[in-house]
């Protein structure tokens, strides 16, 4: 059997391709984050909506402050894009709000492509330890 992370990360590719399937291209990341929101939430998903993550410096201080699209469960962050394609600069911010929220597991999901597109991102626990070491990138699901 799946781990939950892997399990949710299904659930949240099959929502989002429906989402894409739907609205299709050419709205504004919002649309497509409330879409996926209500019908998480419609499933019976626990999801937070613009989580607000705080950035520490190694004495505790408060340094910085991102807001995390979405996270399922709270052990899956998903951030919405709307681009004509992914690109390695997209994986950056994710991977940063990941070691914010000291969670392992993250999805990118395009809508601004004709095909709906996701990628799968991990940091693995002693990278949250690390300084200015990236994660692992997954594979495309999508």
């Amino acid at each position: 059997m799946k781990d939950r992370e892997f399990q949710l990360t299904d659930v949240a590719r099959e929502t989002a391709f429906a989402v894409h399937r739907y609205l299709g291209p050419g709205h504004l990341p919002a649309v497509y984050e409330n879409a996926l929101v209500h019908r998480l939430r419609r499933e019976g998903f626990s999801v937070e909506q613009q989580k607000a993550l705080t950035v520490h410096d190694e004495d505790g201080t408060v340094i910085g402050e991102y807001f995390a699209d979405i996270v399922m469960e709270g052990i899956l962050l998903l951030e919405i894009m709307v681009s004509p394609a992914l690109s390695e600069e997209h994986y950056t911010p994710i991977l940063g709000y990941l070691r914010a929220a000291r969670l392992e597991h993250g999805a990118l999901l395009n809508f601004g492509a004709a095909k709906f597109q996701i990628r799968k991102l991990a940091v693995s626990e002693s990278r949250h330890r690390s300084e200015g070491e990236s994660g692992r990138l997954g594979r495309d699901l999508v």
